[in-house]
């Protein structure tokens, strides 16, 4: 226990979720904050029955909380499927919690590796972390879909104001069917290629970006001419004079050179390309659970999430009051990314302070050999290596963090 607690100056926008990602959401809160930490709480509870109960509106209210404090923390939530809806009793398939704020906010999804010395990463050629920045606007998570159920005539239609409709034939269906619109905006991409830019300069890092242009010659095209004319525009300068590229690629021959890179760059994604891709890297670098994820909008708000699901087969394990050994370094992480820019936001650099040396403790405690057991998979082999229950690798950071 410290013995003196840390003011934390302005609330926090908490957004709790759902599952195993709850349990430890909680565990973290009572054994690594509340004891050293004297800090308000504005709390949001997006699991999914009460999303259901509010008919989504929480999660709208959570997005207008972060305009007002401009910094939250959001556990791992639940998008549900068919399954889900039966399993929960729901009204309806609720679009994805993340999609909605996303969608408010605006705004880019920065995500890197959490690195310790004995955990190596999966591709052998990386020497470095790479770093995603992915779009978090439009695409498949804000799209419009028909079950087409036979024959008949599929269109593309846009009715400008004042004009004639132009008109695009999709597809003469046949036979049944699926059909699919999504969109963006040139607002909102110009917002990610800025946030990308910036991000890449302030990091000292090559910024990579791919799309598939070469057949998507309208939609993806329109990506690829807004990022090069924010470069050409404000950042080429820098950019030679820091001694830093700006690569575009396919984003198939991109996927190519990041396996065969040392790594060391962000690598710029559109949306439903960065929720893959940063999927794969946190795999490849240990474990979906060993990766930060932020989401920063244009308007300076910040949101730090943790980058996985809600680990539902553990939480069913725990239900049935079994042990399970579930890493919480995302969860973790998504408290001391948001504690430092609250304390950066409010010029209170005890609370930086507290939250760097809680990322340290809990990095050391994986390198002193004490981990969960996605991670004693991966490990280097070493005597001191024990796999622990998911409480009590959180009681091992707590008994080693700095009063």
């Amino acid at each position: 226990m410290a013995a003196k607690k840390w003011a934390v100056k302005t609330p926090l926008v908490e957004i709790d979720g759902d599952e195993m990602t709850r349990v430890m959401w909680q565990m973290v809160k009572d054994k690594l904050l509340f004891p050293y930490l004297d800090i308000k709480l504005e709390y949001y509870d997006l699991s999914l029955k009460h999303r259901d109960e509010t008919d989504d509106q929480i999660t709208v209210d959570a997005a207008e909380a972060i305009k007002k404090y401009g910094v939250a923390v959001k556990c791992a939530t639940i998008t549900p499927n068919k399954e889900r809806v039966k399993e929960y009793g729901l009204k309806q398939e609720w679009k994805s919690p993340n999609g909605t704020i996303r969608a408010i906010l605006d705004g880019t999804v920065f995500r890197a590796p959490i690195l310790v010395n004995n955990i190596k990463p999966s591709v052998r050629t990386w020497k470095k972390p790479i770093h995603i920045g992915r779009h978090a606007y439009g695409d498949v998570y804000r799209n419009q879909e028909i079950r087409v159920p036979g024959s008949g005539r599929g269109e593309l239609v846009y009715t400008p104001q004042g004009g004639a409709p132009i008109r695009l034939t999709i597809k003469d269906f046949e036979g049944a069917g699926v059909l699919q619109g999504i969109h963006n905006t040139d607002q909102s991409i110009s917002s990610f290629a800025r946030a990308c830019f910036t991000y890449a300069y302030d990091q000292k890092i090559d910024l990579w970006f791919g799309t598939k242009d070469t057949i998507s010659k309208t939609y993806d095209a329109q990506f690829r001419k807004i990022f090069d004319q924010e470069y050409q525009t404000n950042w080429q300068r820098k950019f030679v004079d820091a001694g830093l590229d700006f690569n575009f690629t396919l984003i198939d021959d991109t996927v190519a050179r990041i396996m065969r890179s040392e790594g060391g760059m962000l690598w710029a994604c559109k949306n439903y390309d960065g929720d893959v891709m940063s999927d794969m890297l946190g795999a490849a670098y240990g474990s979906l659970a060993m990766m930060t994820s932020v989401l920063v909008c244009p308007q300076g708000y910040f949101e730090y999430e943790a980058a996985h699901g809600t680990v539902q087969r553990h939480y069913q394990k725990h239900m049935q009051g079994e042990k399970t050994s579930t890493n919480s370094m995302a969860l973790i992480f998504a408290w001391t990314g948001a504690l430092k820019k609250r304390g950066e936001l409010d010029q209170t650099p005890e609370i930086v302070d507290f939250a760097r040396k809680l990322e340290q403790t809990a990095k050391q405690t994986i390198e002193s050999g004490i981990m969960t057991g996605d991670l004693l998979k991966v490990a280097e082999a070493a005597p001191s290596n024990k796999q622990v229950y998911t409480e009590e690798f959180i009681d091992a950071i707590a008994e080693n963090l700095p009063g």
